[in-house]
């Protein structure tokens, strides 16, 4: 837990449980193997409970905050241990719970000691914080009873960052120590002892680390209460039985709000499906956090990458375990499903992103702020270029936003908006009027089955077979018709002059310029126009070995069977689809008809588990784009297009027209598939995951992914 702002104080939670080849815990690692964790319940401001099963060891974290003083409230932690129902072994189990307080380049702590080894409490001070402490109250049984017997430790340590925390205290650890109960059994054990430094480290120490150790055997409780110096009139400790009425009344608020809020009790969906949705909102609310720090940027002005100014970012992330940190066009739909739940909350994210503009416009699409940030990051990553936009998918959000902004708050953003929406309207302008093109294509074509696209948030979606100047995109051209709508709309909300927005608007959702432009009439469908060849391939080539050295590796490289031309692009999936799904088609659009039809096409992007990010009858269909390059969006089924899908077929199914019947079927039938499989692999699996496979619905890529997966809850409930 930490303030949102710079350099805060950081309190957390390691465990380790004490058995032969367990390891430390304290980050979320996709590597760890956990049956499944994550916050069953978090309202993102007060109050959460988590649910942790790691092999046997079932944790539950729950806090609550109360309001008073200058300094942002007080707060307690509840942490059980127990262990897992579904597993075997005694109850005898030893665990060690570590909880730590930690600076991050500011602010003092001052360890207090009792017995010289257990680390009663931290009192310290920092800017946002002022004076404070932090106690760890001695462990308890359920029934509220003392622990018959624990053994403590504690640690006093420098780090180089809160990066190289959980390396600090594995660095301390040492197995030297025997836990001695009453009973006379004993055991070896693990625990901190003297830091000496972490080996080969040199970076400068800018972390001051205290830490308590409590080694204890299952169950057990042990609560922690953070008390600011600045409240004056304290009602009692915020622990023990006034803890459990605190969590109880928190508890009962929630899920009074999530029915107020999504109804989905009165829609009929039975007491697990409504806990799953509960947890899917929660873990996005949960996942939330602040960063602090520079981004790395190439641009055309600079031979070399240069650092940005420092900024601040308030966001969701996609996963807590694989994408912890800022999305651009991620962040668009988590704001959909977070500005139904808490506007005001959702109000400060959008805020804090078109914070991050430059003074041209420019919006960095993956924020990768601060050390701990960075850590998570492959190099090829880090640098972000400033002519590659991303999707305007905030603007989704905004959109829904804009009802109950206040006026003040539009006002401060208008300048920012029209920044970016004058950046996006010059630099990634197509060939011909009223046609758009994405910058930063992968630039080494012979590398790729098809060339990365990764502005586009697509990422390898078949696009041009090969990059030029020439190509039109069909989906950044329906982005810049939604954005051109939101700015009108925010203009006229504002008494702005909005007919710019207006004229764009109409251009770019007219629908007979729309076909001139991007109608394949081979393909039957919507589609990109670039230099393209419909016939590529991956071949092993062996490269010439020189003499006196070994031959080197074999690799694939790209064949190309078909001399490229200028035409469209022979992909029917996803982009196909954006005129439907940015509702730019008007509802008696003959063009409607054909794209409906390859929805509902099992041999096209049809699938019982949602719809497919490209058609089965593609040549790109699953095919990888490099050795190793998986495919990611050829197939898979995503859940922030099929929202996308769920919300203009709702729309198109409620507007008359000739395809009315038929588009209120597909919203059922793929309403249904989608919840179904999203539930059943969540059920199964213990989590939501990045995207679903089309011929089995199992979940795949990162997870947890409570990013927008979680669009789920809105799906459920009907809100578009």
């Amino acid at each position: 837990m930490k303030t949102r702002s710079p350099r805060s104080v950081v309190t957390g939670l390691m465990w380790l449980q004490q058995r032969d080849g367990a390891e430390l815990r304290h980050t979320c690692e996709q590597s760890d193997g956990l049956q499944r964790y994550g916050w069953v319940m978090h309202d993102g401001q007060s109050f959460g409970l988590q649910d942790i099963h790691d092999r046997g060891l079932l944790l539950r974290t729950e806090f609550v905050k109360r309001p008073g003083g200058r300094h942002g409230g007080e707060w307690s932690w509840r942490v059980t241990a127990r262990q897992d129902g579904g597993a075997a072994g005694s109850q005898a189990a030893l665990i060690s719970l570590f909880f730590y307080v930690a600076t991050d380049g500011q602010g003092t702590l001052r360890p207090h000691l009792e017995d010289g080894t257990r680390l009663a409490a931290v009192s310290g001070t920092s800017e946002e914080l002022g004076d404070f402490k932090v106690t760890f109250l001695r462990p308890s049984t359920d029934s509220g009873d003392d622990v018959p017997y624990c053994s403590y430790h504690y640690l006093d340590a420098w780090s180089p960052g809160l990066h190289r925390l959980t390396d600090v205290v594995r660095s301390s650890l040492s197995s030297r120590f025997v836990f001695t109960p009453p009973d006379g059994s004993r055991r070896r054990f693990v625990a901190v002892d003297k830091f000496r430094g972490l080996p080969g480290a040199e970076e400068a120490a800018h972390s001051h680390l205290l830490l308590h150790q409590v080694t204890l055997r299952l169950p057990a409780v042990v609560e922690v209460t953070f008390e600011s110096g600045s409240v004056r009139e304290r009602r009692g400790a915020l622990a023990g039985p006034v803890l459990t009425a605190e969590l109880a009344r928190h508890q009962a608020a929630f899920e009074r709000r999530f029915e107020e809020t999504f109804g989905l009790e009165h829609k009929g969906f039975p007491a697990p499906q409504r806990r799953f949705a509960q947890a899917a909102l929660s873990n996005m609310l949960g996942g939330m956090g602040h960063f602090h720090g520079r981004s790395l940027l190439r641009s055309p002005l600079h031979h070399h990458p240069v650092s940005f100014p420092e900024r601040s970012l308030f966001t969701a992330v996609p996963s807590r375990s694989f994408f912890p940190r800022g999305f651009l066009w991620d962040e668009g739909f988590h704001q959909l499903l977070l500005a139904r739940w808490d506007p005001e909350l959702s109000r400060e994210v959008v805020a804090h992103w078109l914070d991050l503009m430059t003074a041209e416009g420019w919006i960095p699409r993956e924020q990768i702020l601060g050390d701990e940030a960075l850590a998570k990051v492959p190099p090829e990553f880090v640098v972000q270029h400033s002519d590659t936009a991303n999707p305007p998918a905030l603007l989704l959000a905004l959109q829904r936003l804009l009802g109950s902004a206040p006026p003040s708050y539009l006002r401060r953003l208008f300048p920012r908006l029209r920044s970016w929406y004058e950046w996006l309207n010059t630099t990634q302008s197509g060939p011909l009027p009223y046609t758009f093109r994405w910058r930063g294509r992968d630039p080494d074509p012979e590398r790729f089955l098809n060339p990365k696209t990764l502005a586009s948030g697509l990422d390898d979606y078949p696009r041009a077979s090969h990059p030029s100047e020439d190509e039109r995109h069909l989906d950044l051209r329906c982005w810049m018709a939604l954005a051109s709508r939101v700015l009108a709309e925010a203009a006229e909300r504002l008494e702005e002059p909005s007919e710019p927005y207006r004229h764009m608007e109409r251009a770019l959702s007219d629908n007979e310029l729309l076909e001139r432009l991007h109608w394949a009439h081979e393909l039957g469908a919507f589609a990109d126009f670039g230099n393209h060849s419909g016939a590529v391939g991956l071949r092993r080539e062996v490269g010439r070995a020189t003499p006196g050295r070994p031959p080197p590796a074999p690799r694939l490289v790209r064949v190309v069977h078909e001399p490229p031309r200028p035409r469209f692009v022979s992909a029917l999936g996803y982009v196909s689809l954006f005129p439907l799904l940015l509702r730019l088609l008007r509802p008696d659009s003959p063009r409607l008809e054909p794209l409906l039809a390859a929805m509902s096409d099992e041999r096209r992007l049809w699938s019982p588990f949602g719809l497919r990010s490209l058609s089965r009858d593609s040549p790109m269909y699953m095919q990888r784009n490099t050795e190793h390059d998986p495919p990611y969006w050829r197939g898979s089924v995503w859940i922030n297009i099929n929202y996308l899908a769920l919300r203009a077929l709702h729309g198109y199914a409620e507007q008359p027209g000739p395809h009315r019947e038929r588009a209120a079927k597909l919203y059922r039938e793929l309403r249904h598939n989608l919840i179904h499989n999203l539930y059943r692999q969540y059920a199964e699996s213990g989590y939501l995951w990045e995207h679903y496979s089309d011929s089995t619905g199992r979940g795949q890529g990162s997870h947890p992914f409570t990013g927008w997966s979680a669009l789920v809850v809105l799906v459920m409930a009907e809100d578009y």
